[in-house]
């Protein structure tokens, strides 16, 4: 007979709420920001609006989401907001350090478009939503790069409006969740995932 007791197979984990509304509510409203400079709607501003809520809300809260989407093991939302929210703060970052206006931006850009383009397969495994946020983010990085590096700002422009129209997807995408996480069911539809990539 022991005299130790023996530990429990398995201890169960405290559940925590979804992340994900604010993790595409801090991407939403940084990218409208952004987006809105380039589009050129925000003509009386001095185009840096922007910057410290790519710092705080689209950099710190999106990586926090992405952390905290690690705990509900969450693979592709711990990697997509973990990875964006990093963007926001280096860029933010960027902006702040480099003072200077040239192509660096454009090969950022480019750089972020590989990593969306492998998200954006990957997201068809999770709702017609999120893949709807990846799409519009895939297009608007593509305008933005091709813009910056070729000197063409009417590219850009294009980028600008795309990305008003991610950020507007991303944040219906973060209501349906809050309101289907407050009822307890789908309120707000966000749609099937468009088909299984391990069939």
């Amino acid at each position: 007979m022991s005299t130790t007791e023996e530990a429990p197979a398995a201890v169960a984990q405290a559940s925590i709420a979804d992340p994900a509304p604010l993790g595409l509510a801090a991407f939403a409203l940084t990218t409208f920001l952004l987006s809105a400079v380039n589009a050129g709607w925000a003509k009386n501003t001095s185009g840096l609006d922007w910057l410290g809520y790519a710092l705080a809300y689209g950099g710190l809260c999106q990586l926090l989401a992405g952390m905290w989407e690690f705990r509900n093991r969450n693979v592709f939302g711990a990697t997509a907001f973990s990875t964006y929210g990093g963007f926001w703060i280096g860029f933010g970052l960027f902006t702040l350090l480099v003072h200077t206006a040239n192509k660096d931006a454009g090969w950022i850009l480019l750089a972020f478009a590989i990593f969306n383009t492998y998200m954006l397969l990957f997201s068809t495994q999770v709702n017609t939503a999120v893949f709807l946020v990846f799409l519009t983010l895939e297009l608007t990085e593509i305008f933005l790069f091709i813009g910056i590096l070729a000197g063409n700002a009417n590219v850009v422009k294009i980028g600008g409006y795309i990305g008003i129209i991610t950020a507007f997807v991303a944040w219906y995408t973060s209501s349906a969740g809050v309101i289907n996480g407050m009822k307890g069911k789908p309120v707000f539809p966000v749609g099937k995932p468009l088909f299984d990539l391990g069939s």
